[in-house]
């Protein structure tokens, strides 16, 4: 068995580990590009949501490096997401395309469920459901680190003494983060990325704001479809925090160790505005919304594919958020007609919105005083 898994976030990284854990082959999906999402496009239903083409493109191109297996998350609540293994496998098998698909459904929903899909990746190693199931917190912890690399990297890219030293830290962490094994190397690992982070010399009085990054998974997360935001916004002299991780998703109960914030905080602060779960992750980015408007944020940029249901809705009730706790949000869909000149546009004007707003707050501070 030869898996590859969507490359969103850490998911590359935590299917590695796990894969090498178990004995099982890995292959890395190839990064997107403009053959992907065009192999995507011509093979997908005209109004399906954007994500969906991409992974069709995606799972193409992992087929053809040499993957066997594509192993996939199911979704839950009032999104599209629900179906898209099923109808991913429909598309592909209709298309030729020869391949076993494990669709993993959470332990924490119905464990019998999960132990049935999980059978077909049992087979094919030594290993039974306990195992498995510790492989899998190992390399969920791993992926953490992981993420922690990449929350630590936008905090302070824009405030680096000397460019690049942020991005050399950020790529020796992944060296010791991918060496850790056990638990222990794996908690080491994690202090030591810490105690490197500290030693990157920053400017902290550097003049510089302050942006929320909130959205759908891999349109926020994935550097092709958002013009690699956290570094743009680095250069704009933006401090950036992302409301949203991939090992948090995984993370059981809801705790949500890297984005600090847990899934009941999550449902009480987005109640004044959203009072339940529409799907996807709508009621977290309204949530995350409130948040950074609460903890001085500059501004929030909002990442959606078109015709995306749950951030539809969550767009709307920015409109509201953005008004009532004074805060500029900008939401930017994305699908594959998007253009990289009209967006850089869009976010230009947000950010010098921000600036200006940032100076004007200052100058009436000092004429308080």
């Amino acid at each position: 068995m030869i898996i590859s898994v969507p490359r969103v976030g850490s998911m590359q990284f935590m299917a590695r580990d796990l894969c090498g854990r178990l004995g099982l082959g890995f292959v890395e999906t190839p990064v997107y590009s403009e053959k992907t999402i065009e192999r995507g496009v011509a093979i997908a239903p005209e109004f399906v949501c954007f994500p969906m083409k991409v992974l069709l493109g995606s799972a193409i191109d992992a087929l053809e490096a040499g993957a066997d297996t594509l192993v996939t998350i199911a979704g839950y609540g009032a999104c599209r997401f629900n179906y898209f293994a099923e109808i991913q496998r429909r598309i592909l098998e209709r298309e030729g395309c020869r391949f076993r698909m494990v669709v993993v459904d959470s332990p924490w929903d119905s464990l019998p469920d999960f132990y049935r899909n999980m059978r077909m990746v049992l087979r094919e190693t030594r290993a039974h459901l306990p195992g498995l199931m510790k492989a899998m917190a190992l390399a969920l912890r791993k992926g953490r680190g992981y993420d922690e690399i990449v929350r630590n990297s936008m905090a302070l890219r824009a405030l680096e003494a000397e460019e690049g030293s942020v991005d050399r830290a950020a790529e020796e962490c992944r060296k010791i983060l991918a060496s850790a094994i056990s638990r222990t190397e794996i908690d080491e690992a994690r202090e030591a990325i810490k105690a490197r982070f500290d030693e990157v010399r920053l400017e902290p009085e550097r003049p510089h704001i302050r942006v929320g990054i909130t959205g759908e998974l891999m349109m926020s997360m994935e550097p092709y479809f958002n013009m690699d935001i956290e570094r743009w916004l680095a250069r704009k002299g933006a401090v950036v925090e992302r409301s949203i991780y991939m090992s948090d998703l995984f993370t059981p109960m809801g705790r949500n160790p890297v984005s600090g914030r847990d899934d009941r905080e999550i449902d009480q602060t987005s109640v004044p505005y959203l009072c339940h779960e529409i799907g996807g992750h709508g009621q977290i980015n309204v949530a995350a919304a409130v948040n950074f408007a609460r903890n001085g944020f500059d501004a929030v940029l909002h990442f959606f594919p078109f015709t995306c249901l749950p951030e539809i809705i969550a767009k709307m009730v920015f409109v509201r958020i953005a008004e009532e706790l004074d805060i500029p949000i900008l939401s930017i869909s994305i699908d594959e007609q998007t253009g990289k000149a009209g967006m850089q546009t869009r976010l230009e004007a947000l950010i010098d919105l921000a600036w200006s707003r940032k100076k004007k707050h200052a100058a009436s501070e000092i004429c308080c005083q």
